[in-house]
């Protein structure tokens, strides 16, 4: 992996795997490779599903919503189910070289919703159909992901782009985004009309010092379980507080189908841009990812099978879009709360991946299961995603600890973190730009991400003389 470094810059893969292989062994119950029984391997798989079910499922949710897809939503919501699923054992079990080889949850991506509701409000303003709308959106969706695949070939041909440094930044980035998502859960969830109420605070604390609890004690079966339990304890104090009602299950058929292409197949070229950037920030939100999935799973950040990891990591990202978009669903990527899961439970082990890909599968299939799931609570949810989340924004703290702090880093990472947390803060701020600006720098990923790539690429780096001098100077 030394072709990731700058000339004249530290080795910095390589103070990093050092830095990762340092913590003891206990740190993992379970190592990549190593096969648990099944009863502990099916818990851990529960816990993965439970932290990302809600992530799966709510892309899904808010396009139908907001694009009227009301009656084709049960069949896009089993499928996003299922292809998660068929992603998943694609990341673990890595055949043909596809994928990275390691528990990498796959599902419905978030990044992709200001472009996917773009395209799809385009063909609405034209009169299009539902049908028409889904037609036009797989459509490019299905050629985006082609961006990805090529691009995973090239990953260690790009060290002047993914550097620790932009990894660092994009995986922080990611996670401080994230717990937005989780506090305002804990509240209640968006636009909830008692949000902040204290039952809903008082829920997601709960969860939340109950995981805390179980992690730090010595048995591993509590410690692998601590997320299941955690989210049943609060499931049961929402029931006996009245917040959890158990609601009617919806008309739904017994066995969701997979039909390849079943609302048809469109392309536009308008619609295609943004999608298409998206895939490009994507591969390196995924590389982020994967890196740090290295890292809490004692792998090496460094060297040729660390590469090989990152090559099929990503191809098995644009892989699972491929077939999201044939089987009708949106682009897929790899969660970043599957990390800290690994973290919070002490389970690497890549045999767990299929665990997790066929309770999705099942989940998918039977969509009256992932009916009775959705009843969870928001609060409930949020008091377990928040952690996981905030594990996420500690990875990439941990990697940017590791880099000289020189002054053109801390430019970088100033002005990285200034502009993709403020856009994400003030959503209305690109209002008045055009709309492929909007979809573009939209999210906190993309301006944040792409603002690191670009000041990476400009900004000489500073000579040693320098940069010693200058640390001298703030002494």
């Amino acid at each position: 992996m030394d072709s990731f470094l700058h000339k004249g810059e530290r080795p910095l893969l390589r103070e990093l795997a050092m830095t990762t292989e340092s913590p003891t062994s206990s740190e993992l119950l379970y190592g990549l490779d190593d096969r648990p029984a099944p009863l502990p391997a099916f818990f851990a798989a529960l816990q993965h599903v439970l932290a990302c079910f809600v992530g799966i499922v709510t892309p899904t949710l808010i396009i139908g919503g907001v694009l009227g897809l009301h009656e084709q939503l049960p069949y896009l919501i089993s499928m996003g189910l299922m292809v998660s699923g068929v992603g998943t054992l694609i990341q673990a079990r890595r055949p043909f070289g596809i994928g990275a080889g390691m528990i990498c949850v796959q599902g419905t991506s978030f990044a992709f919703l200001s472009a996917v509701l773009a395209a799809g409000l385009m063909v609405k303003a034209s009169g299009g159909s539902p049908d028409d709308i889904l037609a036009m959106i797989f459509g490019v969706c299905f050629f985006g992901a082609f961006i990805e695949m090529v691009l995973s070939r090239f990953i260690g041909r790009l060290q002047r782009v993914i550097t620790p440094l932009v990894t660092g930044i994009v995986i922080t980035i990611i996670g401080v985004s994230l717990i937005k998502v989780g506090i305002t859960d804990v509240g209640g969830g968006a636009k909830a009309e008692n949000f902040g109420a204290p039952v809903n605070l008082a829920l997601g604390a709960l969860v939340l010092l109950t995981i805390i609890v179980l992690n730090r004690l010595s048995n591993p079966w509590l410690r692998l379980s601590a997320i299941v339990i955690g989210l049943l304890v609060g499931s049961l104090a929402a029931w006996f507080s009245g917040v959890l009602v158990p609601k009617a299950l919806p008309e739904l058929p017994l066995v969701s189908v997979p039909i390849p292409f079943r609302y048809g197949f469109d392309f536009d070229w308008m619609a295609f841009v943004p999608v298409a950037l998206i895939y490009l920030i994507t591969a390196i939100e995924t590389t982020g990812d994967l890196t740090a999935n290295c890292m809490i799973s004692k792998q090496p950040i460094n060297g040729p099978q660390y590469l090989q990891r990152i090559k099929g990591g990503v191809f098995g990202d644009g892989v699972s879009s491929l077939i999201a978009a044939v089987f009708n669903t949106f682009p897929n990527t790899t969660f970043s709360q599957n990390n800290g899961v690994i973290q919070l439970s002490g389970v690497a082990s890549r045999h767990v991946g299929y665990y997790i890909g066929a309770i999705l599968l099942i989940l998918g299939l039977f969509p009256v299961l992932g009916a009775i799931l959705q009843q969870i609570p928001k609060p409930v949810l949020g008091g377990a995603t928040l952690v996981m989340f905030g594990t996420v924004a500690t990875a990439g703290i941990r990697i940017l600890a590791q880099a000289p702090l020189d002054r053109r880093s801390l430019l970088i990472m100033a002005t990285s973190f200034g502009i993709g947390l403020g856009v994400s803060s003030q959503p209305d701020l690109l209002s008045q730009m055009p709309t492929l600006v909007q979809n573009v720098f939209g999210s906190a990923i993309t301006s944040g991400g792409l603002t690191a790539i670009l000041m990476n690429l400009l900004l000489p780096l500073e000579s040693a003389s320098a940069s010693t001098a200058g640390q001298e100077q703030e002494t």
